[in-house]
């Protein structure tokens, strides 16, 4: 929804503001808001963290949960119908009074219909994902008063999304959980970031701690999306055994789907490695051999793949099933170690960027503590 800047002030500062002024802080919140200023008038937020839209996860309950704790929780509309959309808008609004956004697929045979429900609610920001934004899209969302982020795989892609009207520019690397591109955000940082300075750069992909946070954000970047670190939430529906599969991962778990043959695409998808992920294999040799033996038309072959796991992510998320489900996860899942509510997951990210920013003033902090988080906050 729409806010003023600031609308969501205070959240984070008052739960540690006592801790920022006892322990010497206070410089260092400055410039970390500094810092990050451009992000967090953009998103009207306090901190300029955006939630990942993760679907079946980034429902009311926890987009609501990352709105009221400072940050910018995303609605995932995924497949949605414009009135199931409607009904989340309004659920959500009515857990939050803060600032939230909205992701839509560009691929969605009613984006503009979804588009004008955005606009019924007075929606401040849609994301748009899935693939290029028509003209026509972006300027529909501009009409309706929102505010258009895109995401870019290459700097050439960022700067004709700007040239379409987008206000702001997410860059998501390889190692986003979900569908991603081929480059890691590393790389895309170091190419995107100091060449386009017109609008607001969000980075995304494998971030799940605060002192990568603050090196983003030095390169040039106006804030960041993480998604993994929030599956784990307190206010997150997924289910127990879903958020255990993460908790027990490792970064090497979270493994892209394998292509076997050129002529069958894959979209590259990143999840935890599980018995789906070997039946799927399996399938794809089995449905590549049967096109061979002229059993499938190269069409019904890329059908029967691409339908594998139709159905699978909810499998996982809300039923619970860990073992052919599709656990989508990005690299960061190996710093998810255990369930916290969304409020100290930010309040830890922050004060492990504070912890950096006041090392450089004076002595650092004992080693593992991180100044300003909710447990030096007491």
């Amino acid at each position: 929804m729409s806010a003023a800047p600031g609308a969501a002030a205070s959240t984070l500062s008052e739960r540690s503001a006592s801790c920022a002024a006892g322990e010497g802080l206070e410089p260092a919140r400055r410039e970390l808001e500094a810092i990050w200023a451009r992000g967090r008038e953009f998103l009207g937020t306090e901190l300029a963290v955006m939630g990942g839209a993760m679907t079946w996860v980034s429902e009311r309950n926890l987009v609501a949960a990352i709105a009221n704790a400072g940050g910018f929780g995303v609605i995932a509309c995924g497949a949605m119908s414009p009135d199931l959309l409607s009904a989340e808008i309004a659920g959500t609004a009515a857990l939050t009074a803060r600032p939230f956004g909205v992701n839509l697929i560009t691929m969605h045979p009613q984006l503009l219909e979804l588009i004008d429900v955005c606009g019924h609610h007075h929606v401040g920001h849609i994301v748009l994902a899935g693939g290029i934004p028509t003209r026509e899209a972006i300027a529909r969302i501009a009409r309706g008063g929102a505010r258009v982020l895109c995401f870019a795989p290459a700097l050439a892609l960022a700067r004709k999304l700007v040239r379409l009207g987008a206000d702001a520019i997410v860059i998501e690397g390889s190692e986003a959980g979900g569908h991603t591109g081929p480059v890691s955000t590393a790389v895309l940082a170091q190419e995107v970031l100091p060449h386009l300075r017109q609008v607001p750069v969000f980075a995304a992909g494998g971030i799940g701690r605060g002192e990568a946070i603050l090196s983003y954000l030095e390169m040039g970047a106006s804030g960041v999306q993480l998604g993994t670190r929030f599956v784990c939430a307190h206010e997150s529906i997924a289910h127990p055994r879903f958020k255990q599969a993460f908790i027990r991962a490792a970064a090497r778990d979270a493994v892209l789907s394998v292509q076997l043959d050129p002529r069958f695409s894959v979209i590259p998808v990143r999840a935890l490695a599980n018995a789906g992920t070997e039946r799927f294999l399996a399938t794809q040799r089995q449905v590549i051999d049967r096109f061979a033996r002229g059993e499938l038309t190269q069409k019904d072959a890329q059908l029967e793949i691409e339908h594998f796991w139709a159905g699978a992510l909810r499998r996982a998320v809300i039923d619970g099933d860990v073992e052919t489900g599709s656990l989508m996860a990005g690299q960061s899942v190996g710093l998810v170690t255990r369930e916290q509510s969304t409020a100290e997951i930010l309040d830890e990210l922050v004060g492990q960027a504070l912890a950096v920013l006041a090392g450089r003033r004076g002595p650092r902090p004992p080693h593992g503590e991180t100044p300003g988080s909710r447990d030096s906050a007491g």
